[in-house]
């Protein structure tokens, strides 16, 4: 699938994975829509790149539409990266003082990681199915969203978040094959540890814990890596319905 001239939403799009996204995409040639709840962020990528910032909440359906709008008004829509976060609740199942895990908590972080990540999927599926199908396979687009490898290793105390992203994967071959009539290809990315500018100067304490932990290289990811791969993931059609881990080897323990 050709980036150049391709509309493309990034959801969580002035995070540091998905502004680096934005950054990619839109050196690749495409009309990026970012959108984001970071106003100031998103804004400043706005006026930087020309991108288009549009206030978005993941979890509300009015509002990921009115984003979508946007990115099919720019041109043929044909590229949706999700990269949202927020908050997560998290701690063993039974406490130290003998309590269950907070159940609002495990709600909350569903919500967020997973059933904002479904919302996003489903409409952008729909947004996407207008374009008109394109190229030799008759490719309508790719929707990239994102995991974690605590989907497959999580530590004491991630139940909440490791639940949501092990949803998360196990959406993608079932959404890749409800689409393939569509031309729509679905791929997940699983990061494991990666700096990004939220963490600031907590970012030298998780590099120095983390670093050494990994096999090779032995460094947490770079936030160009994974928007490299989303570019990789957009140009090669014969990549759908998988689940790429992008962790340098690294398993997580147990804590």
């Amino acid at each position: 699938m050709q980036i150049m001239g391709s509309s493309a939403i990034v959801v969580g799009g002035a995070g540091g994975l998905g502004e680096a996204t934005v950054r990619r995409l839109h050196a690749a040639g495409a009309k990026v829509v970012v959108a984001d709840l970071a106003d100031e962020k998103g804004k400043a990528l706005e006026q930087e790149l020309g991108a288009r910032y549009v206030r978005t909440d993941a979890t509300s359906e009015e509002s990921v539409k009115a984003a979508l709008a946007e990115a099919a008004a720019a041109g043929p829509l044909r590229i949706a990266v999700d990269t949202h976060g927020g908050p997560a609740s998290g701690g063993r199942l039974i406490g130290k003082d003998g309590e269950p895990l907070d159940l609002a908590g495990f709600r909350q972080t569903i919500e967020i990681y997973l059933t904002g990540v479904f919302n996003v999927l489903r409409l952008a599926a729909a947004a996407i199915a207008k374009t008109e199908p394109a190229g030799e396979d008759q490719d309508r687009g790719v929707i990239v969203n994102t995991a974690s490898i605590a989907a497959y290793e999580g530590q004491i105390g991630q139940l909440p978040y490791a639940a949501a992203k092990g949803g998360v994967v196990s959406m993608t071959l079932v959404a890749a094959r409800d689409l393939a009539p569509l031309g729509i290809r679905v791929v997940t990315i699983a990061p494991g540890t990666f700096l990004t500018p939220a963490y600031g100067k907590a970012g030298e304490q998780l590099e120095a814990y983390w670093g050494p932990k990994i096999p090779h290289p032995k460094r947490m990811g770079h936030s160009p890596e994974y928007a490299s791969l989303v570019q990789h993931i957009c140009e090669n059609d014969y990549l759908n319905g998988e689940v790429i881990r992008l962790d340098g080897a690294l398993r997580f323990p147990p804590k």
